[in-house]
């Protein structure tokens, strides 16, 4: 179900994160649905079992997975996990521009820039 292109820029554990996303916001992976085991998935695409760790991880902060215990893991009954990520996404820039003191107008520029949209905003 998934790959990992040895040769991509990104590394294995995000190619791992961004594929289990995008089967989850295809419907390939439906919620409730249980997750291979670490070692079984690592295996299976032939790197680390930390790198499949990892991804689960992050995926379990997002509240995209969840884990039981000796259960299992699962993909979590979220509404729209690919709104999740971006929430977490938006949340970590902003505590960024924050520390790096940017003012508000100027962060948001900077994404509207980012996302293709070069017209600035009054």
């Amino acid at each position: 179900m998934y790959t990992i292109d040895p040769e991509a820029p990104e590394p294995p554990f995000e190619q791992l994160r961004s594929g289990i996303v995008d089967a989850i916001a295809t419907g390939a992976l439906a919620p409730g649905a249980r997750l291979p085991t670490v070692r079984g998935l690592a295996e299976e695409l032939g790197v680390a079992a930390g790198t499949v760790a990892r991804t689960y991880r992050e995926l379990e902060a997002s509240g995209i997975i969840e884990t039981r215990g000796r259960s299992g893991t699962f993909v979590a009954f979220a509404a729209d996990p690919a709104r999740r990520e971006a929430e977490r996404a938006a949340a970590e820039y902003a505590e960024r521009v924050k520390t790096l003191r940017v003012s508000p107008e100027d962060a948001l520029a900077l994404v509207a820039v980012a996302l293709g949209d070069p017209a600035p905003r009054t």
